[in-house]
């Protein structure tokens, strides 16, 4: 099941810079790896403590607000936002790939998947 899943996620990362690249944007290929890591930023909760860090990761982290933000942007005709939102979808798709789900606030390995790096 875990196989089925981490393809599911792979796909939707490559729906992510599909869309992505449909952009009608004129910024070099480099920009994108910069831009998919912002989303861990939200890491820096943190240091606040695990219920603070969890809201703020699990936000950054969502793709029901990845979803809204693009569509959003479509609506709007703002393309910052639709990269926002297909960064986010990415960023989100990617992290569950490599077992890194949402967030509980108990403890930063406690996640949606289980807990991290438990086999």
């Amino acid at each position: 099941m875990k196989t089925l899943l981490a393809l599911e996620e792979t796909a939707m990362l490559a729906l992510a810079i599909v869309l992505l690249n449909w952009l009608p944007l004129h910024i070099r290929w480099w920009i994108y790896p910069i831009l998919a890591i912002g989303p861990d930023i939200s890491m820096l909760g943190y240091t606040v403590n695990n219920k603070v860090g969890a809201f703020f990761y699990n936000l950054f982290h969502h793709k029901g607000i990845a979803i809204v933000l693009f569509i959003w942007g479509l609506f709007a005709q703002l393309v910052p936002l639709q990269i926002a939102g297909l960064i986010l979808f990415g960023h989100s798709s990617l992290d569950r790939v490599m077992g890194y789900g949402l967030k509980y606030q108990d403890d930063f390995k406690h996640t949606s998947l289980g807990w991290m790096n438990k086999k």
